[in-house]
């Protein structure tokens, strides 16, 4: 049953949506000062995170979540009627607009004749740009241009002998970090860390020298954007893998071992090891589903279409709290009720654990049909299968046989008058013919 709050403005809400408005509202007050700044000055991202106490990071995703139009306006890119979530400030591959804007004129002239006798730096600097900047930029998106205009350079006689392209020193430094990147679905933060080179220094050789394994990989991601996360492992749009951060694995290590091996509950287990219930409660669903519904006694693959509240059977804490009494109940059958007393137990509740998890067990403990067709309680019928036998096939009273069989009288007769019509009438036919000998 959902919990609803009646807001001021009159609309229902639940508690969740409550929960998540003050929430975002929150967000926003964080913030406020950090955007106010932001549209209004040209300071850096980074200047204004520090001086609002704000993480670098956090204020970015904010702003292009929440203020789009304020980021692309900063990075003077055209909206042009579309949605601003649609408009991307740079896609990967691609050059963006305002680079393309500030460049253009620059790699027309680096492919025309009339500029053929100057060199790259000096096309820069009559179009009032960097000049690696613009041989960065034209390596990544003209390549082409670079190639062709410096066969022509050669062959008019003009060239300056300066080795260009991917020099062999450099081919052998990043050799073993590209067949590494290319051959597996590491990203390259790990491939430089492993291999001891520098990030951005190797993202660069990347982009300039293997622009089909970063297309190959771009390919794999955008694939990868369709599929579902239900599984850890499985790779991500952005091409990490979707498994737990390494000091969020550490965090939980010991927490995951006392869920795998023993029987305590999240509560007892996030008390022993110091973390919060709810946290480990999301570890656990988020990143080790199947040991949740091996808990709960569910069996198939842990997916997100398994409702645990409408399918749990065995929960692992469950069936420990009841085992001995379990164990118990099997080994000398007796009333629920004792054996609830014992172990401190609700017999109803006893009774109920029995039904679900242990049905052979409850139906020794419930009722049965008998021959006769009746229903008769199992243990009862069990209890005076033996008085039952005697009392019908010999003509000794109920009362001799319930105290040679250390048996009360008047429960063997009120068994034998309730269940036993057949037996009764047995037992006096057994009379007749007895005293008519």
């Amino acid at each position: 049953m959902k919990h609803t709050v009646i807001s001021a403005s009159g609309f229902s809400l639940t508690k969740r949506e409550r929960y998540l408005l003050l929430r975002r509202h929150a967000l926003h007050l964080k913030y406020e000062e950090a955007v106010t700044l932001y549209a209004d000055t040209d300071m850096p991202l980074k200047a204004i995170a520090g001086k609002c106490g704000v993480p670098v990071g956090g204020l970015g995703s904010y702003l292009r979540r929440y203020w789009r139009e304020l980021v692309l306006r900063r990075h003077e890119v055209p909206v042009g009627g579309r949605c601003p979530h649609d408009v991307k400030i740079i896609e990967a591959g691609k050059q963006s607009e305002v680079a393309h804007a500030k460049y253009k004129d620059a790699v027309e002239a680096c492919d025309s004749q009339e500029y053929i006798e100057f060199n790259i730096a000096q096309i820069a600097r009559k179009f009032g740009v960097e000049g690696t900047s613009l041989a960065a930029f034209m390596r990544m998106h003209y390549a082409d241009i670079l190639g062709r205009r410096e066969k022509v350079r050669r062959w008019l006689g003009i060239a300056d002998n300066i080795r260009r392209g991917m020099r062999p020193e450099c081919a052998e430094q990043y050799a073993g970090a590209v067949e590494l990147y290319a051959g597996t679905d590491m990203t390259v933060e790990e491939v430089a860390g492993l291999c001891r080179v520098s990030p951005d220094a190797f993202s660069q050789h990347l982009r300039f020298y293997h622009k089909g394994v970063l297309e190959r990989k771009r390919q794999e991601r955008r694939l990868a954007r369709g599929k579902s996360r239900d599984a850890s492992g499985g790779l991500t749009g952005n091409g990490r893998r979707y498994r737990p951060s390494d000091g969020t694995e550490r965090k939980y290590a010991g927490a995951l071992l006392l869920y795998r091996d023993t029987a305590l509950t999240m509560k007892e287990i996030a008390v022993r090891t110091g973390v919060t219930e709810g946290g480990l409660r999301c570890y656990l669903h988020k990143w080790h589903r199947n040991l949740v519904l091996e808990r709960a006694g569910v069996s198939g693959e842990g997916n997100g279409r398994v409702d645990l509240r409408k399918e749990r059977k065995r929960m692992k804490a469950t069936a420990a709290k009841y085992a001995g009494a379990v164990g118990s109940l099997r080994r000398c059958p007796r009333p629920l009720s004792e054996v609830a007393a014992e172990f401190g137990f609700s017999p109803e509740a006893l009774r109920n654990y029995l039904r679900r998890q242990e049905p052979e067990l409850a139906r020794q403990q419930g009722m049965m049909r008998a021959d006769n067709g009746r229903r008769v309680s199992r243990r009862s019928e069990m209890k005076y299968a033996e008085a039952v036998r005697l009392y019908g096939s010999t003509a000794e009273s109920l009362k001799s046989i319930a105290v040679r069989l250390g048996l009360p009288y008047g429960n063997v007769g009120g068994y034998v008058r309730r269940n036993c019509p057949e037996v009764i009438a047995r037992h006096r036919a057994l009379l007749r013919d007895s005293a008519g000998n």
